[in-house]
């Protein structure tokens, strides 16, 4: 299960608003690009910031949110309006490693967490999407398979941003929660192999 099942109908309550980027000229690669610029910047002011203004933590959930309907953005503005291209689906894949790095780092800010439990999720999750990707490789397609894919990240991110920035989690529990969200992300990437191995295994018996 993952939130990314979801997605489909995400994708129907934002295609008025893609016609309507489509008309003002808006391409797929400037919202990527723009997205996770954005997501450096939110990092940067969690990081530096919220420790002493705690409410700066809602940034996370917030920001998680409107991301996640970027995400879904740039790609119907790739395939619903041709803007699909090579260097787009580079972007596509290093912006979104990048700016998820950077927005699980940001909670480095948290007093006594400790940091091998965030280094840990970043690069589990860096190593989960790279799975994802190499089932096109194998002759299969990019997997999104769970149960820590990108959505779900998001989703974990902002609860604990939420919960940070009432003061109802700490260092304990974000610690714990990084460790677990990075073990699931080991997880995913077995699942990704898996079912890319299974669905290529498939494709060449047709």
């Amino acid at each position: 299960m993952s939130i990314y099942a979801l997605k489909g109908r995400f994708q129907d309550l934002l295609r008025p608003a893609v016609h309507g980027l489509y008309r003002m000229g808006i391409t797929a690669n400037t919202v990527t690009v723009a997205a996770a610029v954005v997501s450096l910047l939110v990092a940067a002011a969690v990081w530096c910031c919220a420790p002493n203004q705690p409410l700066l933590y809602l940034a996370l959930p917030l920001w998680m949110l409107l991301r996640m309907a970027l995400n879904a953005v740039d790609g119907m503005l790739a395939r619903e309006f041709g803007q699909q291209s090579r260097l787009g689906a580079y972007l596509n894949e290093l912006c979104d490693v990048i700016a998820d790095a950077a927005l699980y780092l940001s909670l480095l800010s948290v007093p006594g967490v400790r940091p091998e439990a965030l280094w840990l999720l970043a690069w589990a999750a860096a190593l989960s999407e790279y799975a994802g990707v190499l089932g096109l490789m194998v002759g299969a397609s990019r997997r999104y398979d769970g149960p820590m894919g990108k959505s779900d990240r998001a989703f974990v991110i902002g609860v604990l941003g939420l919960l940070l920035a009432f003061g109802w989690a700490g260092a304990t529990v974000v610690s714990a929660v990084a460790a677990l969200a990075a073990l699931l992300c080991g997880v995913t990437v077995v699942r990704r192999v898996r079912q890319g191995l299974k669905e290529a295994a498939a494709i060449s018996q047709r």
